[in-house]
């Protein structure tokens, strides 16, 4: 096991130390993760990692080698040193089901603990929730854009090695096909994809030869790479070396859409019209969209996908909305500062339907906290999207790993087919569903 104790913050511990020492530690506190407002130009986020996080909380142990290195280094003092010897989450965590679409203000994630508990959790949360969040919102965008065609994530080679597994995972989770990353495809159970690159073309005598060897290795079903050098000679020795059985060919260069077409007509010429094209070359959902028209039958994505597409964090915070006051009953507490204000009490929330069954408001329940804490739509027109993830400290089945990543997809499918007409648009506006609140 690797911890995950000390992907944090210093100012969680230093927090801690300072509660032990005046005996607020032990409050019952409910922090709630929300975004104030979605990137610009975005009309909705996709909620990604919510898995990973419960993954990693399985694994947030403080083991001896963290202790002393704590401990050597005097980030704090030894009464908390030894606390955190013994801690373990034994809180609840609810929250939107992972895949789920979310707005400004949407309680996405509410964890309910002791300060001391809970504290420790605000930047292992965040740092998940905020990237694979950012990466499956641009992803859901892109699936969206490629109008049911498939899209592949290939970016590992331009994101941090762990962050190329959380993108391929949040990828997956927002509707891609498949990924290159054979981390991400062992740990989550995502399908693999992915044969050769200019590199091996290079390596042979020709063209000819090149082929010859990959299909040799893969079956004519593989998808061989024909820009190397000239395309229209690519494509014919291509069909060459594999036949009509040739499963695709990709082309990595020059302009997407008349290329595509010229191959399709070649192909088809040939006597192969069950060939594929598959495009790749620096796609995002706007060239993507631009493609709409072109014979491409798959989509290869990369550097924009496990860079959110210009947008790389979703802005989510972790505020402390609820503590327990003298009387042992929760209070509400809020921040107030300028522009970054956050509502104080426990929430839970719904999304409004029409007769349709089209979403038209964000709805965020708040109020007396016995009566948030039990309130379920009472209506066909309200759809509950809070769910139990962690019941006193224990991680509730479905969550995570594999079916957890095959359950989030399909959360998303369904979500986002949910939206308004106009909802998916690529152009900038304001965000799909206006959030509103109802007072219980």
């Amino acid at each position: 096991m690797t911890s995950t104790a000390l992907l944090t913050d210093r100012y969680e511990l230093t927090m801690l130390q300072a509660a032990l020492a005046d005996g607020t530690a032990d409050r019952r506190c409910v922090f709630e993760v929300f975004t104030r407002r979605l990137p610009a130009g975005r009309r909705y986020a996709v909620l990604a990692g919510t898995g990973r996080v419960l993954e990693s909380l399985a694994d947030f142990r403080f083991g001896p080698e963290e202790l002393d290195w704590l401990a050597e280094n005097r980030v704090v003092d030894d009464r908390t040193v030894e606390w955190l010897a013994d801690y373990r989450f034994t809180g609840s965590i609810r929250g939107y089901a992972e895949g789920e679409m979310f707005f400004p203000s949407s309680p996405v994630l509410t964890v309910e603990g002791s300060f001391a508990e809970a504290v420790l959790l605000e930047t292992l949360i965040l740092s998940i929730l905020n990237y694979d969040s950012a990466i499956a919102s641009a992803a859901s965008r892109m699936t969206s854009a490629a109008i049911g065609r498939p899209v592949l994530e290939m970016g590992a080679r331009r994101a941090h090695e762990d962050a190329a597994v959380a993108a391929a995972r949040a990828a997956v989770v927002a509707g891609f096909a498949g990924t290159s990353n054979l981390e991400a495809g062992r740990r989550y159970g995502l399908p693999t994809i992915g044969t050769a690159a200019h590199a091996f073309t290079l390596l042979h005598d020709d063209e000819e030869q090149a082929f010859a060897a990959q299909v040799a290795a893969s079956g004519p079903g593989t998808t061989l790479l024909v820009d190397t050098y000239d395309v229209r000679r690519g494509v014919e020795r291509a069909v060459a070396a594999a036949g009509p059985e040739l499963g695709a060919v990709r082309l990595d260069s020059g302009d997407l859409g008349v290329l595509a077409q010229e191959v399709r007509a070649q192909l088809d010429a040939l006597g192969n019209p069950d060939t594929r094209i598959t495009v790749t070359s620096d796609l995002d959902e706007y060239a993507i969209a631009a493609l709409a028209v072109a014979p491409v039958d798959s989509y290869g994505v990369g550097t924009s996908l496990v860079t959110g597409s210009g947008a790389p964090t979703c802005g989510m915070v972790y505020k402390l909305v609820a503590r327990e006051g003298r009387s042992g009953a929760l209070e509400p507490v809020a921040k107030a500062s300028t522009s970054k204000t956050s509502v104080g009490g426990r929430k839970t929330a719904a999304r409004r339907l029409d007769d349709d069954g089209r979403a038209v408001a964000e709805v965020v329940v708040s109020g007396d906290d016995d009566a948030v804490r039990s309130w379920s739509p009472d209506s066909d027109d309200l759809r509950g999207l809070v769910e139990p993830l962690v019941l006193e400290g224990v991680v509730q089945d479905g969550w995570t790993g594999a079916e957890g990543v095959r359950r989030a997809a399909a959360r998303h499918a369904a979500s986002r087919d949910e939206l308004p007409r106009g909802a998916r648009r690529l152009s900038a506006d304001e965000a799909a569903l206006p959030t509103v609140t109802l007072t219980v």
